[in-house]
């Protein structure tokens, strides 16, 4: 079993509270020691009370999900004997409601473009199979309820 933890700091300051008009901006810090600035998303709290430039949990939902895929795609390619030269993802989440007629993220889609070299170059089936395959060891993959769609691009 492995722990992780995760930091969130908010403070009101002088601004009322009881009229919702509040600054949703905080902070996440990270067992690394890195401290990134958070806020709602401004498609759920206007502005200025979310802050557009921070990291908001949707945003990272969808990261988090496409960073563990590509860590485990590299690691599987490179068992494989294939080199990767660079791995881009135009990640986008979709929230809308779901079955129980709550707001959910329902469909995440990863549109990882992989640039190999070297000798050994995968067909279009491999990086099929490799992306199956890095999806269905993701941790976080596992721990969602969400559609998971993988569109693999070749750079």
């Amino acid at each position: 079993m492995s722990t992780y933890t995760a930091e969130i700091h908010w403070h009101r300051g002088d601004q009322k509270f009881t009229d919702n008009r509040y600054s949703r901006a905080h902070s996440w810090k990270f067992d690394g020691g890195i401290k990134v600035p958070a806020s709602s998303s401004p498609h759920v709290v206007p502005l200025p009370m979310s802050v557009a430039a921070a990291v908001d949990p949707e945003e990272a939902f969808v990261a988090s999900l496409s960073s563990c895929h590509l860590l485990r795609f590299l690691s599987l390619t490179a068992k494989k004997g294939y080199v990767v030269d660079s791995y881009a993802d135009d990640a986008v989440g979709v929230m809308e409601k779901n079955a129980a007629g709550r707001l959910a993220m329902t469909k995440i889609t990863l549109r990882p473009l992989v640039a190999f070299s070297g000798e050994k170059l995968p067909d279009r089936a491999a990086l099929d199979a490799l992306h199956h395959s890095a999806h269905e060891e993701c941790f976080i993959a596992a721990s969602v309820r969400s559609e998971v769609v993988i569109e693999p691009r070749l750079a």
